[in-house]
């Protein structure tokens, strides 16, 4: 897309011009050939756009993969084998960790096919073919309609599309909005559900500098795992089973031990998860000093008690990483974010954007028609909402989310339904589903972190929600217990059963209404379920404005820019990024280079720092300097910086040169440009991938799993 200008005078119009001139970008498959190619072969790319997406012929599509539902991943041997990020396999690496065999703590390295584990509900998803729908979703739309029924038509003309496409396959599909709700895409998938935990790094190796260190460079984390697919004996996606074969897929990736140099072309392909680079400024105020400070605060008084019991117990430690993780991911992002956002005064540059926008709508009577109530909507909708998002956001995060069981108990709220109508039939099957949610609930749950967690978040709420937005049972705290909410927290958690999975399991075996009327917890979750429900039906106007607001922009940028190349926000479809190996100044006076090594690691070293702790097998090697074919002059390469444009959903992407090889995967993004999902930053913007050297590097002379270097094609 465009360099990111140092100047705002220019606007808008030079925002969205060449794609030629930088980095920027999230770009559609089927469109590389019409918008990319050229570029991309100008700055080192050897391949056509056909070796990327091809729907006749293998193509490197078919090497990438959904791992799991949130994460990318890449197919490197003709047996399945696929590389992650750790962090992506985290919660299955805890998922089969004991305090006896911990995984996440010591690794894990499966020697043969038979060690290889299986993992319940981890799925591997190939994209098949994406086709643009746009002309049969429109002809279901009528101009009378509000936004919410046009996504109500969307959805039900793309539930016909998606079926017809899928009819008599084994591919699910399904139709998705992009450039907001301009244009339709049908995405059709295959999905194999036996996936394996193959190896893994220690953490102090996969997730080396952990909170301090991420969204930061220079970085020194060997973030990747290692799993496997496998298939039915005919190849084709099949639940677990001992008879199953590893999976022969139409391509996948070689790797390249040749390395990288400032400079080098790079591309990323894999799952973005969510951009907003179309956001107007009041959104940006909005996402600043509400959605992002919320965030900050909740999330950082839980995850402080919750760090405080997995640092005293190994047990609640490892039911509560990947959890823990999860959570100060994103409250880390969000603190990034506010202070990029502030200091790169993305706030101004949105402004001077909708200043040339309404200029160009203005010039014209037929613009001013379709588009002159855009900003004006999305303003009312935004400042309208404002309220209720904040306490929408507040009952989200320290009540439902920080506060587990009431989390756990709304989701019984169906089974009352289904009680009061006498309908046993559902009744049964509610219970069923309850059950085997609750398995993995109670799996990684700790009643006691729960409950001075549960403290804490019910206080903050209360001192920080406005009373027209509280729910009913914060009435009862500060009438029956006179505000003590430690007092009513604790005979809460005494007197309920969700605390208890035996106890909850007998209930669902017998389900009474009664009963459950009468758990403190569920009245307690009930009230706050209510309230939520209440404050969503009166931000629903606001956010019909907001989003129609937010549609007729788009569509207006889209004509403005017409016969220019434009990509759509993310949204966890299959994108292409291309960029290159480089460097970059963060601030005056100092420099990051483009790759760090094992060197750094020792620097950081630091055994009193769980953060730091640096395995004693790795320090051997680093002291011989036993790097085998995967050094280069006497260093051990770990991480690189490249200017592709990625984000959350990219994590464990394949980073490829420009012959399609695998040279790193992708990881991270740098504390810098944190605000790129709402303005790419080219000066600044970089993201984070381990070096495939180091990855193998790892698995071969750390773990001696020479058996996984064996399958894979690598070139030298």
């Amino acid at each position: 897309m465009i360099k990111r200008l140092t100047t705002l005078l220019l606007g808008f119009l030079l925002l969205v011009s060449s794609a030629i001139k930088a980095d920027e970008g999230m770009w559609l498959l089927p469109l590389l050939q019409k918008y990319n190619i050229q570029a991309m072969q100008q700055k080192g790319f050897k391949l056509t756009a056909d070796d990327i997406y091809n729907l006749n012929q293998a193509s490197i599509k078919d090497a990438v993969i959904i791992f799991g539902r949130g994460c990318t991943g890449e197919v490197v041997s003709d047996q399945g084998l696929v590389l992650t990020n750790h962090h992506c396999g985290y919660g299955a690496i805890q998922q089969h960790s004991t305090p006896e065999h911990d995984y996440l703590e010591d690794g894990f390295w499966a020697k043969s096919f038979e060690e290889e584990i299986p993992t319940p509900g981890l799925t591997a998803t190939f994209l098949i073919r994406i086709e643009d729908v746009t002309d049969q979703v429109n002809a279901a739309f009528k101009p009378e309609m509000s936004e919410s029924d046009r996504d109500k038509a969307a959805m039900e003309i793309g539930r016909k599309i998606a079926k017809q496409a899928t009819d008599g396959t084994h591919y699910t599909a399904s139709v998705r909005s992009f450039f907001g709700g301009n244009q339709y895409f049908l995405l059709v998938y295959e999905v194999f559900n036996d996936v394996r935990l193959v190896g893994a790094p220690p953490s102090s190796i996969g997730k080396f500098g952990h909170d301090t260190d991420n969204w930061m460079w220079p970085r020194h984390t060997g973030d990747f795992s290692v799993f496997r697919i496998y298939a039915s004996k005919d190849n084709k996606p099949a639940d677990y089973s001992r008879e199953n074969v590893p999976y022969k897929p139409k391509h996948f990736l070689p790797i390249s031990l040749k390395g990288v140099n400032n400079g080098d072309f790079t591309m990323i392909m894999g799952y973005p998860g969510s951009t907003q680079r179309y956001m107007t400024s009041v959104e940006v105020q909005e996402r600043i000093n509400i959605l992002n400070a919320n965030r900050i605060y909740v999330r950082g008084i839980k995850q402080e008690i919750w760090l405080k019991d997995m640092q005293a117990d190994k047990a609640v430690n490892i039911k509560y990483a990947s959890k823990y993780a999860g959570s100060s991911n994103y409250w880390k992002n969000s603190i990034g974010m506010n202070k990029a956002l502030k200091r790169l005064k993305v706030y101004d540059f949105k402004k001077q954007q909708e200043e040339e926008f309404t200029k160009w709508v203005l010039a014209s009577p037929e613009r001013q028609q379709k588009y002159g109530e855009a900003l004006n909507l999305i303003n009312e909708g935004v400042t309208g909402r404002k309220e209720y998002l904040h306490a929408s956001q507040y009952i989200s995060e320290a009540l439902f989310s920080g506060t587990e069981i009431i989390g756990m108990a709304a989701m019984t709220r169906s089974l009352v339904d289904a009680l009061k109508g006498n309908k046993t039939e559902e009744v049964t099957k509610i219970s069923k589903s309850l059950k085997a949610r609750s398995e993995n609930f109670y799996k990684n749950y700790n009643s006691p972190t729960d409950q001075k967690t549960a403290k804490a978040m019910f206080r903050i709420f209360m001192e920080n929600v406005p009373l027209t937005y509280q729910p009913d049972i914060f009435n009862t705290i500060r009438a029956k217990y006179k505000g003590d909410v430690d007092k009513f927290v604790d005979q809460m958690f005494a007197k309920t059963m969700f605390t208890d999975p035996a106890n909850f399991n007998a209930f669902l075996d017998k389900p009474s209404l009664k009963v459950l009327e009468k758990d403190p917890v569920y009245v307690a979750a009930a009230s706050i379920s209510n309230k939520y429900e209440e404050i969503s039906k009166a931000m629903a106007p606001f956010n019909e404005k907001l989003k129609r607001g937010q549609r007729l922009y788009i569509a207006g940028v889209l004509e403005m820019n017409e016969g220019k190349a434009m990509y759509p926000d993310a949204n966890f479809t299959m994108r292409l990024t291309y960029g290159e190996i480089k460097d970059y100044y963060p601030m005056d006076a100092v420099h990051y280079d483009y790759l760090t090594t094992l060197d750094g690691v020792m620097e950081k070293e630091d055994p009193d720092n769980w953060e730091f702790v640096v395995p004693a097998k790795l320090k051997e090697l680093y002291n011989s300097k036993d790097y085998g074919r995967y050094g280069k002059d006497g260093k051990m390469p770990v991480a690189f910086i490249s200017t592709n444009d990625i984000t959350g959903g990219n994590s464990g992407s394949p980073v490829m040169n420009g012959n399609g090889e695998l040279i790193g995967i992708a990881f991270d993004g740098n504390w810098e440009a944190m605000s790129g999902d709402i303005v790419f930053e080219n000066k600044l913007q970089r993201t984070i991938s381990v070096d495939i050297r180091y990855v193998l590097f790892v698995i071969d002379k750390y773990a001696g799993a020479t058996r996984l270097i064996d399958e894979m094609k690598i070139i030298e």
